[in-house]
Parts: structure tokens; C-alpha cells; sequence
């Protein structure tokens, strides 16, 4: 059941940020994915480590202000490691959408852990490089 939960919650993390065919995206759910103090990081060359409110607000912004719209990113591989009430998710993944009027595509590979709580599977951590 452990590999069914993790995946329902890395599903729901990328639905998050869906905002395809007009219809708002729900960003604030990754507050209830994540554990309040939970670390969100950003590599590459515009490295950037966020809280979850940090990570949460200007992504609500910028998908329900209209400069990035009918976005949507979606894992296309993923190799999930389960040992007792820790999990790790290694996943590629690909992004599509429409900002600021220009369409564009991208991808690369997030890395999620993940912790088993009294309340089941949660987000401890997770990091993401953007390839192009």
C-alpha cells in the first residue's frame, strides 16, 4: 500500500499546479503534502531553497494572475525506494504552458522524500532541476 500512497501524493503534487482550460489551480494543497517545515529547493543556476509558504505564495500568484496559463507538469518516469517509514522518489519529468503569451515546454528531475506520519505519507523534501 506504501507505493500506492506515494504515488496518489507525487500525482496530487504535480496536479497542484494545473490551471489547464481556464480552471484555477490549487497550489495551497501542497501545504497538507508537506510538512509545515518542510524544504523546497530549487538547483541549477538560479538555486533557490523556499519554506513552504514561500514555495506556495508566488506560485498562487503567477498561475491565477494570467501570465502562465493552460500549464500543467506531469511525471514520465520515476524509480521510488521504500526502507521502514522513509521513502525516496527520483522522477523525470515534463512541464508545458503558456507565459506571458509565449508557449513552452521543459523538463528534468525532481527528488521527493518522503516520511511516513501518524497521519500517513507526507513530503519531508523535495528538489528539482529544470534541464530546458
Amino acid at each position: 500500500m506504501s507505493k500506492a500512497e506515494i504515488d496518489a501524493i507525487t500525482t496530487e503534487f504535480f496536479g497542484a499546479f494545473d490551471n489547464r482550460g481556464g480552471k484555477p489551480a490549487d497550489v495551497a494543497r501542497i501545504r497538507r503534502l508537506v510538512l509545515p517545515n518542510g524544504v523546497i529547493v530549487k538547483t541549477g543556476p538560479d538555486f533557490a531553497a523556499y519554506t513552504v509558504d514561500g514555495f506556495v505564495e508566488p506560485r498562487e500568484r503567477l498561475l491565477a494572475d494570467g501570465r502562465l496559463v493552460e500549464f500543467s507538469e506531469w511525471e514520465t518516469s520515476e524509480r521510488t525506494e521504500i526502507v521502514d517509514d522513509l521513502a525516496t522518489r527520483v522522477g523525470e519529468y515534463r512541464k508545458s504552458g503558456v507565459l506571458d503569451g509565449e508557449p513552452f515546454e521543459g523538463g528534468g528531475t525532481k527528488v521527493i522524500q518522503f516520511v511516513r506520519t501518524p497521519d500517513g505519507w507526507r513530503i519531508a523534501a523535495l528538489s528539482w532541476f529544470d534541464r530546458d
